[in-house]
């Protein structure tokens, strides 16, 4: 939901795992590294640490992170680099607001083109390989799996509006912000209910159901905020 990056409530990124480009390596190791904890929110970013790390020119490094903070998902400071954005509590929670729209169209638009005849295995299998992942409890492997179920319902639904569109959330970062503890759980009980809705093609219920994932994500991330503050108070 291609440049790689953003994504849905998750990471519905839909750029290829494989990097086309030297450029392409550095911009999909820093959005995956976040979705990886190998970067943070506030983190600086220098370049030659990141040529020296992803074995590319700075050149490349340079261009990946304009293509970084055009998406958002970095901030350039003249004269002192670049850092991984952080978003206010404010933000995050307008985040969720945008995705959670968009994450309905996504699923309303796969389930009409699945009733139009479009094939029912490319989700189908990509649901498989999640389950898979999330039973081995690698989260490499469960995030690379997670991208593919998105990548599966984008291509299903054949939206050029969708593909233009979804990679502009921000969700990378809230996810690197926020982890509360029920999300792994919160995931795969809303894939299989959206996936559910998809595949019988009923437009509504995959809409209610993309939606409603989000808005138990949010649940989740508002009660974490909460709690993070109640701490910070003490």
């Amino acid at each position: 939901m291609p440049s790689i990056a953003p994504s849905l409530p998750d990471s519905p990124d839909t750029g290829a795992d494989t990097p086309q480009s030297a450029a392409d390596a550095v911009f999909h190791g820093i959005v995956q590294g976040l979705a990886q904890q190998r970067f943070v929110p506030g983190q600086r970013l220098v370049e030659v640490d990141l040529a020296a790390q992803f074995g590319v020119s700075r050149n490349s490094v340079r261009e990946a992170l304009q293509r970084l903070a055009a998406e958002g998902l970095v901030d350039l400071f003249r004269n002192k680099g670049a850092a991984i954005r952080t978003l206010s509590a404010r933000e995050t929670l307008e985040v969720l607001d945008v995705a959670e729209r968009m994450t309905g169209l996504l699923a309303r638009s796969a389930a009409r083109a699945v009733a139009a005849g479009a094939p029912r295995a490319p989700i189908e299998d990509a649901l498989a390989r999640l389950h898979e992942a999330d039973r081995g409890q690698d989260q490499d492997v469960f995030a690379s799996a997670r991208r593919a179920l998105y990548r599966a319902l984008l291509a299903t639904s054949g939206s050029r509006e969708l593909r233009r569109l979804l990679p502009t959330i921000h969700m990378p970062i809230v996810y690197a912000q926020h982890r509360p503890a029920a999300l792994q759980r919160i995931r795969m009980r809303d894939y299989r209910a959206m996936c559910e809705a998809v595949l019988q093609g009923d437009e509504d219920a995959a809409d209610a159901a993309g939606m409603q994932h989000v808005r138990n994500v949010r649940e989740a991330i508002e009660a974490a905020i909460a709690s993070d503050l109640g701490q910070a108070r003490r």
